[in-house]
C-alpha cells in the first residue's frame, strides 16, 4: 500500500493541508482563509477556535479528495505561524482569550519597560533575540497583567500557554499532549538556546509561571498520535517546526551558509550557521533551525513584518486590484517605479531596524503617479526589505551570499523575483515545490518514521523551477537601494508620541 505524509501548515492568513508522496511531490492540497481580527491600529488577533477548525477542515478535505484511508498516512508534520500566543484551559481546551498574533504591537509598553530595566543584554545572551512585542513572552505578560485572575489560574496550572503548534497538537491528541519543539520555543523569549531548556531566570523576571509552558521535544520524532475520531484511525505526529524553520528545512538548506527567503504574509530570511549559534551585531536574530537526531542546527534570521500582506492591503484597503494575482499585471503596466517608494511599516519595522513606532508611507508621489507605480513600489518593497536583511546577515556571518532560494506565495510573481535578483546582485532560485513550509514539516515527520532514510535523500528531491539572474548594473542597483533607505528613514518613530 502506498503511504503519504500529511503536512498541516497553519499560517497567519490561511490554514493549509498538503499530502506528499515518497518523491516529495504534493498529491493533494486544501486551503482556507483565516479571518483577521483588527481591533485597533497595530493590534492583530485570531480566534483560536477558527485556527483549529480551519486546520481540521482542510486536513479532512485533503484526505477525502484522494479517497485514501487513514492507514495510508505514515505521519503528520505540523508547521505554524510562530510567536502567536494562545492561552487555554488545560482541562477543557477552551481558549481564555483571543490569540495575540506575532504581528501585534499591543505589548510594546511592556517591552519598553523591560528595556528600561536593562534586560536587553540578558535576553540577547540567553535567547538570541531582541526585546520586542513580536515575541511571545510580552504577549503572555500582557494577558496576565490585564487579568489578575488569569495570572492566578496560570500559577495554579489551570491555564496553559502555547504557540500555534502546541495548540494544534493539543487538539489533535484530544488534550493528551502539551508540547512544542526548539524552533518554536526559541521564538518565545523564554527559551535558552544554549542549554535547550526554558530559562528559569527569564521566566521569573517576566513573571511567567513555569507551569504554563509546554514540554520541548525534537523537531523530528514521534511525540504521540491523533485521537481516532478525527481521521478514523490514530496517526503518528512526527514533525514540528515553526514555519520559517520548516521552509528552510524544506529548501534543504542543510549546509552552513545556505539561505532561503520566504515571501508570505511577512518575509523571512534564514541562513544556516551550523551547530553553534552566531551572534549578531546587526539586530538580526540568532535562532534554532531544528533539532534532528540529537543535534541542533542554528540559523541567523531576519524578519520583515509586512511582505505579501502589502498585496492584501492593495486589494482590501486601496482596492486597486480585486485579486492578489492581479498585482503583477498592474505593476507590469509601468516600466519602473516612477521614483515611488512604498515602505509598508503598518505594524512597525522588523529587522534590522526593530522600530515598533514606524508606520507605513508612500513617498515620491507626483501628478504622473498611477496605480501601476504604487503596485510596483509595493512589490519592490519586499525585495528592498530582503536586501536590508542580506546586508546585515553578510556582515554578521562573514559569508557573502552566492544565491538565494525562494518560496512562499509571492515567489510565483516573476516580476518580483527578477527585481529581487536585480537588487541583490545574485541568482534567485525558485523550486518546483513552492510550498516548502509544508514540505519541510513533511520531511521532518517522514524522517521520524523512516519514510525517508536521510537528509541526503531529501537533497535529491529538491528540483529547480526557475533561476532569475541580475539584469541591472551595480550603479543602478545602488541608486535604487539608496532611494529606498531614504524612504525608510521618513517612516521611523512616526507613532512614538
Amino acid at each position: 500500500m502506498k503511504k503519504f505524509i500529511l503536512a498541516l501548515d497553519q499560517g497567519t492568513t490561511s490554514s493549509r493541508a498538503i499530502l506528499f508522496d515518497k518523491e516529495g511531490r504534493p498529491v493533494a492540497s486544501a486551503q482556507k482563509e483565516l479571518p483577521q481580527i483588527l481591533p485597533a491600529p497595530g493590534v492583530v488577533e485570531h480566534d483560536p477556535e477558527a485556527i483549529w477548525n480551519t486546520q481540521l477542515e482542510v486536513a479532512k478535505q485533503v484526505l477525502s479528495r484522494v479517497d485514501l484511508g487513514p492507514k495510508t498516512i505514515a505521519a503528520i508534520g505540523v508547521t505554524n505561524q510562530r510567536e502567536t500566543t494562545i492561552l487555554w484551559e488545560r482541562a477543557t481546551g477552551k481558549p481564555v482569550a483571543k490569540a495575540i498574533v506575532w504581528q501585534s504591537r499591543i505589548s510594546t509598553p511592556i517591552c519598553r519597560r523591560w528595556e528600561a530595566e536593562g534586560l536587553t543584554p540578558l535576553v540577547r545572551e540567553k535567547t538570541g533575540l531582541v526585546i520586542d512585542p513580536y515575541f511571545s513572552a510580552s504577549k503572555v505578560a500582557y494577558l496576565m497583567e490585564r487579568q489578575p485572575e488569569l495570572r492566578r489560574r496560570c500559577e495554579r496550572g489551570e491555564v496553559i500557554f502555547g504557540t500555534v503548534d502546541s495548540w494544534l497538537i493539543y487538539r489533535l491528541s484530544g488534550g493528551k499532549l502539551h508540547v512544542t519543539d526548539p524552533s518554536n520555543a526559541s521564538r518565545t523569549m523564554l527559551f535558552n538556546i544554549h542549554r535547550l531548556e526554558w530559562d528559569e531566570e527569564l521566566t521569573k523576571i517576566f513573571g511567567i509561571p513555569r507551569t504554563v509552558l509546554p514540554q520541548v521535544c525534537p523537531s523530528s520524532g514521534v511525540v504521540g498520535e491523533t485521537v481516532p475520531q478525527l481521521f478514523g484511525h490514530p496517526v503518528p505526529i512526527g514533525g514540528i517546526a515553526g514555519d520559517q524553520q520548516a521552509a528552510t528545512f524544506g529548501q534543504t538548506c542543510f549546509q552552513a551558509g545556505s539561505a532561503k527567503n520566504t515571501y508570505g504574509t511577512g518575509c523571512f530570511l534564514l541562513m544556516n550557521t551550523g551547530k553553534t549559534p552566531a551572534r549578531s551585531s546587526s539586530n538580526l536574530l540568532t535562532t534554532i533551525g531544528w533539532q534532528l537526531n540529537g543535534e541542533v542546527t542554528y540559523c541567523l534570521e531576519g524578519s520583515v513584518f509586512i511582505g505579501g500582506a502589502v498585496v492584501q492591503w492593495l486589494r482590501d484597503n486601496l482596492r486597486i486590484i480585486t485579486s492578489s494575482w492581479e498585482v503583477e499585471k498592474l505593476a507590469s503596466s509601468v516600466t519602473d517605479n516612477g521614483d515611488v517608494y512604498f515602505v509598508p511599516a503598518f505594524v512597525g519595522l522588523g529587522a534590522p531596524y526593530w522600530d515598533p513606532y514606524a508606520r507605513g508611507a508612500i513617498v515620491g508621489l507626483s501628478r504622473s503617479t498611477t496605480a501601476g507605480h504604487i503596485a510596483r513600489a509595493a512589490l519592490e518593497a519586499m525585495a528592498f526589505q530582503t536586501r536590508d536583511l542580506v546586508e546585515a546577515m553578510q556582515k554578521d556571518s562573514g559569508i557573502r551570499l552566492e544565491g538565494l532560494r525562494v518560496d512562499g506565495g509571492a515567489s510565483v510573481n516573476n516580476l518580483l523575483m527578477q527585481f529581487q535578483a536585480d537588487v541583490l546582485g545574485v541568482p534567485v532560485r525558485r523550486p518546483h515545490v513552492r510550498e516548502t513550509t509544508a514540505l519541510g514539516a513533511a520531511f521532518l515527520a517522514g524522517l521520524a518514521v523512516g519514510f525517508w532514510e536521510s537528509t541526503d535523500r531529501l537533497i535529491d528531491l529538491w528540483t529547480l523551477d526557475q533561476e532569475f539572474l541580475p539584469q541591472i548594473d551595480l550603479a543602478e542597483r545602488e541608486r535604487l537601494y539608496r532611494r529606498w533607505q531614504r524612504a525608510v528613514e521618513r517612516t521611523r518613530a512616526w507613532a512614538e508620541s
